[in-house]
């Protein structure tokens, strides 16, 4: 049996495991961010933490990662959007340059890039994103095999009003998947975003549980006067607070809907390797230093019940 096949879950489930040990890290949140990837690798050190999602990989950053014996969870792909252009000698050189971001991070120790495939045009649809990326991504997912390189797809669904990230909900991720089978392309899970919409995270596990990749930790509360105000959709007369669109707001792990528990479970049925990192977009830990490395270390307790 393949060893992340999903029908493992079952069985796995039944035993009745609560603790799994995975590498927690974190994202850079702003205000940390100004500090410096020093400061910010010894707050993480310091706390627990045992790896890092960088916003960029350079040399300086793998030494940095290496000295506080950081894992490297993800690292962030730029360009992205000019993947999904529908100019096709626009989107050659784009799958040029990220095959070759892709080449540098693998050998300064990159495991895993991080993408959201948000097309530079937000109106266009996702029809035309993925007849863009069925031209774009074999080059790149053979880069990712040769050179041991995973590519995690972010689940957000984009900027509002019209939501254009590709890949964001099942229906799609069978469509990229199907077109671009290479085991080298999956997901990021993030419950947080599946909470938002409506669909069942854990079904995700089990159906996408071989293509996860990486794992934010990030929630979502689900706020009833809100849903009762606006539906499921925004908030049109009302402002909203940061991290939410009224019905909703995405929040630190412990304080929503998510069950870390059984997320864990799952993921070590999986024999899940990578890394769950936590996402910080909270309204009520942001703004300062201070508010942030209080959300992360929040965050990190919540999860360290399960993880680590």
């Amino acid at each position: 049996m393949n060893q992340r096949d999903p029908a493992r879950l079952s069985i796995f489930l039944e035993k009745g495991f609560d603790h799994v040990s995975v590498d927690m890290g974190t994202l850079i949140p702003p205000h940390l961010k100004k500090l410096g990837l020093e400061t910010v690798a010894d707050f993480a050190s310091s706390l627990g933490l045992t790896a890092i999602d960088l916003p960029e990989m350079t040399e300086e950053a793998a030494q940095i990662c290496e000295r506080h014996h950081l894992r490297i969870g993800t690292v962030n792909v730029s360009n992205v959007g000019q993947l999904l252009t529908s100019d096709e000698s626009r989107r050659a050189e784009a799958v040029e340059a990220v095959c070759a971001e892709i080449r540098r991070a693998a050998a300064l120790g990159a495991r895993v890039v991080f993408m959201c495939l948000v097309p530079e045009d937000r109106t266009q649809t996702v029809r035309d994103s993925l007849n863009a990326f069925e031209q774009s991504f074999p080059a790149v997912a053979a880069t990712c095999e040769e050179v041991g390189v995973q590519v995690a797809f972010e689940g957000w669904p984009g900027p509002a009003p019209h939501y254009p990230t590709l890949g964001y909900t099942p229906e799609v991720w069978r469509a990229m998947f199907s077109a671009v089978p290479s085991p080298a392309l999956g997901l990021c899970f993030d419950p947080s975003h599946l909470v938002r919409l409506g669909i069942d995270y854990m079904r995700v596990l089990h159906e996408f549980g071989g293509r996860i990749h990486h794992c934010h930790g990030k929630d979502t509360e689900l706020l009833a006067e809100s849903r009762y105000l606006y539906g499921h959709g925004a908030a049109r007369l009302e402002g909203t607070p940061d991290f939410s669109e009224g019905p909703w707001r995405y929040c630190i792990p412990g304080a929503g809907e998510v069950d870390w528990r059984r997320v864990a479970f799952a993921l070590s049925a999986l024999q899940y390797s990578g890394c769950v990192s936590i996402e910080l977009e909270d309204a009520r830990y942001w703004g300062t230093v201070e508010k942030e490395r209080e959300g992360i270390r929040k965050a990190y307790a919540h999860l360290a019940r399960h993880f680590a």
